[in-house]
């Protein structure tokens, strides 16, 4: 599935949970808030000031990684 900055972090957890750590370590830490599940990417870089590209890549990496192990 094809990961974008316009699913909501629910979809995008969905995907794959560990992706949290991903999202975590670019500085979310509210990513089992209630609220932060129904926002999309993109909305939740803007609340914590980060280039939603940055992270939608970051999280691109780390998938592709995990699927080479």
């Amino acid at each position: 599935m094809e990961i974008t900055k316009e699913m909501t972090m629910g979809q995008i957890l969905g995907v794959d949970p560990d992706i949290a750590f991903v999202l975590m370590d670019c500085g979310m830490h509210c990513v089992g808030c209630p609220s932060s599940i129904g926002e999309s990417l993109e909305q939740a870089c803007m609340v914590h000031e980060l280039d939603a590209d940055d992270v939608l890549d970051r999280i691109k990496s780390f998938l592709a990684e995990k699927a080479k192990a």
